[in-house]
C-alpha cells in the first residue's frame, strides 16, 4: 500500500509555545531551523538529548 505522506509527523505543545518536527527517511541527519545539529547546538550533552529518542 502506497503512503502518500512521505515522512512521520509530531507536533508538541506547552503554553503558547509550538514545536512541530517531520522525521524523514534517510541517512540519519538531523536538521534544526534549516541548520545541521552541529551548528545549531555547541553542546555534545544536547546533541545526545535531541538523538536519544530516535535510537533503536
Amino acid at each position: 500500500m502506497y503512503d502518500s505522506n512521505p515522512y512521520f509527523y509530531g507536533t508538541g505543545r506547552r503554553k503558547k509555545s509550538v514545536a512541530r518536527v517531520r522525521v524523514y527517511a534517510g541517512t540519519g541527519k538531523v536538521t534544526i531551523n534549516d541548520r545541521d545539529i552541529d551548528d545549531y547546538f555547541g553542546l555534545e550533552t544536547l546533541k545526545l538529548i535531541v538523538r536519544q529518542p530516535l535510537e533503536l
